[in-house]
């Protein structure tokens, strides 16, 4: 698989300059859009000086781009990719910084930036301010960076709508800038690219216009590539144009000689993400933050009798079956099969306690598996995602604990509902100890002699109070209530 791209800028209607800098090179494969501020041609010499910046700095390390495209699947290479790249943007942040305050003329000039590298059949984002990266896959569109806005802030917090947000005049007030301070906080995030995959880098004078993202879908879906940029510019140009416009445009296209393989690759990626997307822990994830997630799975596959977890032990990873079939035991009674999309083990995310059973492959398996450590470096960097995540868990929690109330109260229903018979007297010893024995019953008061009574005609139901000699009963045998019941989930 490999990419082609496509872009362009455009001073737009109302300015008479234009701030914005784009740049597509094929030779690493990295598409950069920047949209500058400041004034007085300072904003056009922010948005050049970070693309040149970064396409620099990562051309000085390309052995860690090389490294990544061997070993793009070890958490180190990957590591090492994303931190380059926020070191790039944070190099261009400190010199367009000391640029600035060096001249007076420059003071407060500054630059958004989002830039897309491609390697080894995968995409890395790195975004600061409210430039955008949408991907359209099979049609649907998705928002991968979020906005660094004052408008994109009050959103979060319920203090305003959406169309609030589009009529505020404070909607071109950015958090985040490369420039402004010595340093800025870098958003990444790392994808999946399969083929037919379409992406848009764009700045804020043409998503601005863009009120509903199917409108972008449709456009981005044309396939003449090398006419697209020009297409939005001019939809922008032709709703009022009040910005400068930029638009990049990158698609990635199959081998001929891999189409087998990206074919399989492509069904393995929509497979992982629809998945994930079925399970209740992640249900309130947009797709930015099901990538995050997906960002710290790993693939596990085990033969058939394989064990996965074992009873009494300790682990720390929750499972979520993609293919084949397992089944929960606990000691040698089976408790229920697990199919694909269902997931077990989530405890583990949040205590240390011991696993409550045994999770066996009954088939040959694959799972995607989620450790606690990087779970919890994930949610220590993602607030709003850690929130999501906890009431889901809280969720899920308590309607396991309804459905447990529930159970126990269907046992205790059918005990005390159950016909016990009772004794014939003249089956009874005098002279017998014939108080109940049975650890399951209530201790019985002191017995009164006994008066000699009819036996009974049909069996009787268990009165609450005293038993008398004539109300001796045989105990039922103990119900094993710690067996939970085909259907229910582990733990």
């Amino acid at each position: 698989m490999h990419v082609v791209a496509a872009g362009k800028t455009d001073v737009g209607q109302k300015r008479d300059h234009n701030e914005d800098s784009i740049l597509l090179d094929p030779s690493i494969d990295l598409y950069v859009v920047c949209d500058g501020m400041g004034g007085h041609a300072a904003g056009e010499i922010a948005s050049q000086h970070a693309v040149r910046t970064v396409q620099r700095v990562i051309g000085e390390n390309r052995a860690i781009l090389e490294e990544f495209k061997k070993r793009g699947e070890v958490g180190e290479a990957r590591e090492k990719l994303t931190g380059l790249l926020e070191m790039a943007v944070n190099v261009a942040c400190s010199e367009i910084f000391g640029m600035a305050t060096a001249d007076s003329g420059k003071a407060g000039m500054g630059t958004t930036l989002v830039m897309m590298l491609v390697a080894n059949g995968r995409g890395l984002m790195a975004h600061v301010g409210d430039s955008r990266l949408y991907m359209v896959r099979q049609g649907q569109i998705h928002q991968l960076t979020e906005d660094h806005s004052y408008t994109s802030e009050m959103i979060k917090r319920g203090k305003m709508t959406r169309e609030q947000a589009r009529q505020s005049p404070y909607s071109n007030v950015i958090t985040r800038a490369v420039g402004i301070q010595k340093n800025v906080q870098v958003d990444t995030l790392l994808f999946d690219i399969i083929p037919g995959d379409t992406f848009l880098l764009c700045s804020d004078g043409l998503h601005g216009y863009a009120e509903d993202p199917n409108d972008l879908a449709d456009m981005l879906s044309d396939t003449d590539l090398d006419k697209l940029p020009q297409k939005l510019i001019e939809m922008a140009n032709s709703r009022g144009g009040k910005d400068n416009i930029s638009a990049v445009i990158i698609r990635a296209v199959a081998d001929p000689e891999d189409k087998a393989l990206e074919e399989q690759r492509a069904s393995e990626v929509n497979l992982k993400l629809d998945t994930l997307k079925k399970i209740p822990l992640f249900r309130y994830l947009t797709y930015q933050e099901l990538v995050k997630v997906l960002n710290i799975t790993y693939l596990e596959t085990y033969e058939a009798g394989t064990p996965i977890i074992k009873e009494a032990e300790n682990g720390e990873e929750l499972y979520i079956i993609l293919a084949g079939r397992v089944v929960v035991s606990r000691g040698n009674q089976e408790i229920v099969e697990l199919h694909p999309g269902v997931h077990f083990g989530e405890m583990a995310l949040v205590d240390q306690s011991p696993r409550s059973a045994t999770v066996t492959a009954k088939d040959p398996a694959r799972l995607l598996v989620v450790q606690r450590r990087s779970f919890y470096t994930l949610i220590r960097k993602e607030p709003v995602l850690a929130v999501k995540l906890l009431w889901s868990f809280v969720q899920v929690l308590s309607r396991r604990l309804r459905e447990t109330n529930e159970q126990l109260s269907g046992v205790r229903s059918a005990l005390e509902s159950r016909d016990i018979p009772f004794m014939e007297i003249e089956d009874v010893d005098e002279n017998e100890d014939t108080r109940p024995r049975s650890p399951s019953l209530a201790t019985a008061s002191t017995p009164t002699p006994s008066v000699p009574q009819p036996a009974p005609a049909a069996p009787a139901p268990v009165t609450t109070g005293p038993v008398s000699q004539s109300e001796i009963i045989t105990a039922p045998q103990p119900v094993p209530l710690g067996i939970r019941p085909p259907g229910s989930t582990k733990e």
